[in-house]
């Protein structure tokens, strides 16, 4: 196959020309050993757009060989952190000046909206990157007092070297900086493995990674399938730090291949089964909006996704009611369409699981609110559902659904609020909307979750870390914390005036 390709998009009367070779040293280039591809799906038409070179596990050894000499010779500790800044603010630059056509290539491979992939996922990229460009000439150390007359010692955060960064496929362009963005800011080379779903734009953005000047080697992609590339990465004697976002079923398998080889550094950002409370004195069409984006925003398919909302009993009907209403109001359709707010799942797999938890609720019995019926047609389609009458030992209470699929529920007092909202392995996020101040301390306060959001759900920004508890995982992502996870900290004793007698 050639190393890239053309795909005609009718509805935009354009085309669009995507490499789809594995990215190297700055080229793009076939497998080393093997012919295996991987075909990207349009989930809206179920067509194939495209078929991209899927790496071995030799790919895989060249890429982290070509991240390991530019460690070590053109990266690393050999620039200044000026050097990386002004580097990652050019790239920044050419995204901004790409913005419309990477929406559309996110769009016709993951199916989320135009609108919402150009000014959300790409406008937060472009600020991410900018954000830790800032970062990158300000990455200190310490100088600790020992004893001022003879020794003094100090630490420098350097680099931890090469890391393999795994991404998945319901952000493919936003997951990508939020990983690529911190390791370069320190000094760290990357081998990117894009999610097998979604690779094309990961390949784009590697034409631009080469345009806006980093040296051969500094970021590598690798698009391969995850029992392949990503076992690779993860037990790989000579990556220094693995970090993944996706699946605890997944992230579990990584740690325990990091452990095996050589133990290196891991960071996880898994699942969720978010809670989100609402309570009585909550503005209640301000508390629904938000009810409906934290489970209807790219399709229900997000990690924070605010899956299982809790309502005073005083209020439960009012409240449903209006979440009807809002929820009924967001057009689901192809991303191309400005029209939408939503676009199908991303494949027939997830489209098949989540009608699979869909069937199991009403066979469970909960209450069909809202939607639950099939589409005809083409496209992996998925309408906004709710669930009413929901009991906690049900499927759909309890697990993961990635779709816009939303199990209610009620309680009568704050603490069977708090203690319903926690009554899960996870911990990634959580809400609470409620007009009592010493209420939301409270309770914000009482919520397992790496994120709480308080009268309002899912917003993020680069400057505040993200990450989650329990099995959603550990470390974090985002502000100065994300830089914790790619600098290993060195401390350096020197001695300028102590002598040693010996024999002791």
């Amino acid at each position: 196959m050639g190393l890239s390709t053309t795909i005609q998009v009718p509805r935009l009367n354009k085309s669009i020309t995507i490499p789809t070779g594995l990215f190297i040293n700055n080229e793009f280039v076939a497998s080393i050993d093997s012919k295996e591809v991987i075909e990207a799906i349009n989930p809206a038409t179920e067509e194939v757009l495209c078929a991209v070179v899927a790496a071995s596990e030799k790919d895989i050894d060249a890429a982290v060989a070509a991240a390991r000499k530019a460690f070590s010779t053109s990266w690393g500790k050999n620039v200044t952190g000026f050097e990386r800044s002004r580097l990652l603010n050019k790239l920044a630059d050419l995204i901004e000046r790409d913005a419309q056509e990477l929406a559309e290539l996110e769009s016709l491979n993951n199916g989320k909206p135009v609108k919402m992939a150009r000014d959300s996922d790409i406008g937060d990229t472009i600020q991410c990157l900018r954000y830790y460009a800032g970062w990158a000439d300000k990455v200190l150390g310490q100088t600790i007092e020992v004893d001022n007359k003879t020794k003094l010692a100090f630490t420098r955060n350097e680099p931890i070297g090469v890391c393999g960064q795994i991404i998945p496929w319901n952000y493919p362009i936003m997951m990508w900086a939020w990983k690529v963005a911190p390791a370069l800011a320190v000094g760290c080379t990357i081998v990117m493995k894009p999610s097998e779903l979604t690779p094309l734009t990961a390949l784009k953005l590697s034409e631009l990674v080469k345009e806006a000047g980093f040296p051969p080697g500094v970021v590598n992609t690798v698009p391969s399938l995850g029992p392949v590339g990503g076992a690779a990465l993860a037990s790989h004697l000579d990556v220094d730090k693995v970090a993944f976002t996706g699946s605890t079923v997944t992230g579990r398998k990584i740690m325990e291949a990091a452990c095996k080889s050589n133990l290196k550094k891991v960071s996880l950002e898994l699942g969720g089964k978010s809670p989100h409370l609402i309570f009585e004195s909550a503005d209640l069409d301000q508390a629904a909006n938000w009810a409906a984006l934290g489970i209807c925003y790219n399709s229900g398919q997000d990690c924070t996704a605010g899956s299982r909302v809790y309502v005073q009993e005083s209020i439960y009907d009012k409240f449903l009611a209006i979440l009807v209403e809002k929820m009924k109001a967001l057009t689901i359709g192809d991303g191309l369409d400005d029209k939408s707010g939503g676009g199908p799942l991303v494949s027939k797999t997830q489209y098949d699981r989540v009608w699979g938890y869909i069937d199991s609720g009403k066979k469970e019995g909960a209450q069909v609110v809202l939607g639950g019926e099939k589409r005809k047609g083409k496209g992996y389609y998925v309408d906004p559902t709710i669930f009413g009458n929901i009991k906690p030992e049900m499927k759909i209470v309890k697990e993961e659904i990635f779709g816009p699929v939303l199990a209610v529920g009620q309680f009568k007092t704050e603490s069977e609020a708090i203690e319903l909202a926690n009554a899960t392995t996870y911990g990634l996020g959580a809400g609470l909307h409620s007009n009592d101040a010493n209420q939301c301390m409270r309770v914000s306060s009482a919520l397992e979750a790496g994120t709480v959001w308080v009268n309002q759900y899912n917003m993020l920004n680069n400057n505040v870390p993200f990450g989650g508890k329990k099995q959603s995982g550990f470390g974090r992502e985002l502000g100065s914390h994300a830089l914790d996870e790619y600098t290993s900290v060195k401390a350096i004793h020197w001695n300028f005036g102590e002598k040693l007698d010996w024999p002791l």
